[in-house]
């Protein structure tokens, strides 16, 4: 890939990323649209650092696919409740985003069980 298709990639990422932690903060912190309490916003910031320096971006298409899990393990059961959460409400609030997830994700699992 050239390095602006995976820029792209990596902005896609982060901004599902942070769709996904402003559903959950909505629904389940009860902030407003557009806000992040402060838990909620170190873990966006903490997801936007780690996808900045994830060396993989080339490769793989999602953290759930790939070999190296980077996240500390607290921030880590944070995102899977977050994806928990906001994953079957992305098809509501974003759902172009939601289906390309899906589809990029059975694209990338169909790929590792051919190797």
């Amino acid at each position: 890939l050239m390095a602006s298709a995976v820029e792209n990639k990596r902005l896609r990422e982060k901004k599902v990323v942070g769709q996904m932690i402003a559903i959950y903060c909505h629904g389940v912190h009860h902030t407003h649209t557009g806000q992040l309490c402060p838990q909620c916003q170190a873990l966006k910031d903490y997801a936007m650092e780690r996808s900045d320096k994830c060396p993989f971006m080339e490769t793989k298409t999602f953290c759930s696919n790939c070999k190296v899990h980077c996240y500390r393990k607290d921030m880590a059961q944070q995102i899977r409740q977050v994806m928990r959460y906001a994953g079957p409400r992305m098809l509501l609030h974003h759902p172009i985003l939601a289906l390309r997830h899906v589809w990029e994700s059975t694209r990338e699992k169909q790929r590792q069980n051919r190797r």
